[in-house]
């Protein structure tokens, strides 16, 4: 069994928390929600209007969060799950959650990251020089952190997986259940 982390909070896209989760549950890995606060948090539904130059938001399903950010050791989690949706927007500013996400890459651990979830790579610093995708409307932002965007369905460097945004998860969760195998493997040897 693989301990993955996943960060969030108000506003994230509701099938970016849901579907992941119950996919690695299914998998048999052990999954924290960590947020602000250990709260019910309101996910929400972003989709695309004929006649909108970008998409709408709806409310989605409550969350309960298990933990706050403040709460979180990451050395007792081998993995790490951001989604997207509004939620990265605020989360990047928040020292917590850079603390954590700077951890799983100081010890190259599996990351995966959807949609907006790069806003917060991109602010801890940890997307330089890193080959990435994420929501179209992010490329510059990327850019501006020093990766490199790429427009596919799941994007691999190393032990970063990257999407654009929900209708891509058989790519990226393929890819990160891959990484979470391989963290199962080694757990096995040692």
């Amino acid at each position: 069994m693989v301990k993955v982390l996943m960060l969030t909070g108000d506003g994230a896209e509701s099938l970016e928390v849901m579907y992941p989760y119950q996919r690695l549950l299914e998998a048999g890995h052990e999954v924290t929600i960590a947020a602000p606060s250990a709260k019910k948090i309101q996910t929400v539904v972003h989709d695309f209007v004929e006649g909108f130059d970008t998409y709408t938001e709806k409310a989605g399903y409550l969350v309960q969060a298990d933990v706050a950010f403040s709460d979180v050791d990451p050395e007792d989690y081998d993995a790490l799950l951001i989604p997207g949706g509004r939620a990265p927007e605020y989360l990047r500013n928040d020292e917590d959650v850079k603390r954590i996400v700077r951890h799983f890459f100081e010890e190259e651990e599996p990351v995966a990251a959807i949609c907006h979830a790069p806003l917060i790579l991109a602010n801890v610093g940890v997307a330089e020089g890193r080959t990435m995708t994420a929501y179209p409307a992010l490329e510059p932002d990327v850019q501006v952190a020093g990766g490199t965007y790429v427009d596919r369905e799941a994007v691999v460097d190393g032990k970063l997986v990257t999407s654009r945004a929900w209708p891509d998860h058989p790519g990226f969760m393929r890819e990160f259940l891959k990484m979470l195998e391989g963290v199962r493997e080694e757990a096995a040897l040692s």
